[in-house]
């Protein structure tokens, strides 16, 4: 009698124990899902983009999404005119964000079309034969308000080539249609004699007024840097300190 009640629950664990064993192969086997899109992809998707040449007289829209655009990459939208200003865009089906960070549009084969590389903060850069150089830049580095009264006002130095030319003192107070503006001492010729009084912003120019109504013009090359124009081969910048 013993002996039949422990050898029974053995037969009955057998087959129990060989399901288990058939079972695990089969989860093992379960396809893995693939990962969502990084972080940095997110980021360049939440992002309004403007698709440009490097003269910006041919641009238009694009916007990154992040669901899937069948297995080569994610999803990517184009403005309407934008197959008519560059026809190349026609077979462009996808964008990834990968290895060395950097972003490419890809063809329905996962072909890339252009790798671009971020050269600063918003603004991605990519070559094509034919096409020179193109680029991506968000929308909100487009339209950068012009700096206030507050920002541009304060110590300055006129440079050329290295040189400090003059010291320079851009005042918030009114001066005519502008703002009061003082030189400093031991100033270069090329300076006294256009003699600068005041100084305003005309949209994204900085603009100072001489005391004859000539004025000199400059444009924002870098943060706190601005470069006279139209620009010659040894410009003269306006440096805040």
């Amino acid at each position: 009698m013993r002996t039949r009640s422990i050898a029974r629950p053995a037969r009955l664990a057998a087959p129990l124990l060989a399901a288990v064993l058939l079972a695990v192969p089969a989860a093992a086997q379960s396809p893995t899902p693939p990962p969502g899109p990084s972080e940095a992809a997110r980021t360049v998707a939440g992002t309004q983009w403007e698709f440009s040449n490097a003269d910006r007289d041919r641009r238009c829209a694009v916007s990154f999404r992040t669901d899937a655009a069948g297995s080569v990459g994610m999803k990517i939208d184009f403005d309407k005119g934008c197959a008519g200003i560059f026809p190349f865009l026609r077979d462009a089906a996808a964008w990834t964000l990968g290895e060395h960070d950097f972003l490419r549009f890809v063809d329905a084969r996962g072909k890339a079309m252009l790798e671009f590389s971020e050269v600063e903060q918003g603004l991605w850069e990519a070559p094509k034969p034919g096409e020179g150089i193109l680029f991506l830049q968000t929308v909100a580095s487009l339209k950068r308000p012009a700096p206030s009264v507050e920002e541009m006002a304060g110590q300055w130095s006129l440079t050329r080539g290295g040189r400090t030319l003059c010291p320079v003192t851009l005042a918030a107070t009114p001066a005519g249609d502008g703002f009061a503006l003082r030189l400093g001492a031991n100033c270069d010729a090329a300076i006294t004699r256009f003699a600068p009084t005041a100084w305003s912003m005309d949209r994204d120019e900085l603009v100072l007024a001489g005391a004859r109504s000539q004025t000199w013009r400059f444009e924002e090359t870098e943060p706190k840097t601005w470069q006279r124009v139209p620009e010659t081969r040894d410009p003269i910048l306006m440096v805040k300190q």
